[in-house]
């Protein structure tokens, strides 16, 4: 669970800065259930950030937080379980939070994005890859809109968040996270 996410510029000269744009962007997972019996999805409904980007220069940095009760299996009961002290424990530890920067530029897009994830009280490195990333100018706000689709994997037991373990649940989160963001207004 976790969050993640990258944008950039079309050719500048400047780092510009990118605002999340929450109502586009859920970073979502896939999670065992019982040790291989199916897969269970879901995605966080909030998410805020920044991202800095200098294209030219093939530089920039990602910082993004995720609010854990927002997440969203489609299955209100095992909801109330995730956010509970089995798992995310919302109440002590509600959200997660990324920073990274881009890299692996090529054609003027960043290809991965390598940072630290902040989840149940423990940091650990995560890197994800870039499968997809494209910058346009937003049709309505006249400024510079970008989006991409990261991916990656993480251990939750590295995190802290070992529940079902002893049942065969197998700690590997799959994340796969979409992501827009637009230019902060000029000026």
């Amino acid at each position: 669970p976790c969050l993640l996410l990258l944008v950039a510029s079309v050719a500048t000269a400047a780092p510009v800065t990118y605002d999340i744009d929450p109502d586009h962007t859920h970073p979502s997972f896939e999670a065992d259930h019982f040790g291989g019996l199916s897969v269970w999805r879901g995605l966080f409904r909030k998410t805020t950030g920044k991202v800095v980007l200098d294209q030219a220069a093939g530089t920039g940095t990602v910082d993004v937080t995720v609010d854990l009760a927002g997440v969203d299996f489609g299955l209100p009961a095992l909801e109330r379980v995730v956010t509970g002290p089995q798992y995310f424990d919302v109440a002590k530890y509600p959200t997660a939070h990324f920073t990274g920067t881009l890299g692996g530029f090529s054609g003027g897009a960043p290809t991965t994005l390598t940072g630290e994830l902040t989840l149940h009280g423990v940091t650990r490195p995560l890197t994800l890859k870039l499968l997809s990333f494209k910058c346009t100018l937003h049709p309505l706000l006249k400024r510079e809109w970008c989006g991409a689709d990261a991916y990656g994997t993480l251990d939750r037991a590295d995190y802290g968040i070992d529940s079902g373990k002893e049942w065969g649940f197998r700690m590997q989160v799959t994340l796969r996270i979409q992501v827009e963001a637009i230019a902060e207004p000029a000026g």
